[in-house]
């Protein structure tokens, strides 16, 4: 089968990363990309979920009294006090 060159551009930083992860797989790049591009052929979309994860408004609720230290829990240096708040 014939082949073909692609270019393709990304951090460095990314690149470096991949490399290594393909290459503890037995990959290189190039076997890597091929893969993903047989599997989204063969499935027909994405072979991964993409999403963007946003917090929902209960998490962000939580985020920002955490940051602004409003209704924090109660500390404990012992664990039996834990215990018996849990219990109460």
């Amino acid at each position: 089968m014939a082949t073909t060159n692609i270019t393709i551009r990304m951090d460095k930083e990314l690149k470096d990363r991949a490399d290594d992860l393909f290459a503890a797989l037995g990959l290189n790049m190039s076997t890597a990309i091929g893969v993903f591009c047989r599997q989204a052929v063969r499935l027909g979309k994405i072979p991964f979920e993409l999403a963007v994860d946003v917090p929902n408004a209960e998490t962000l609720a939580a985020i920002d009294d955490v940051n602004n230290n409003r209704n924090m829990s109660k500390a404990y240096d012992d664990m039996d006090e834990l215990m018996r708040d849990l219990n109460a």
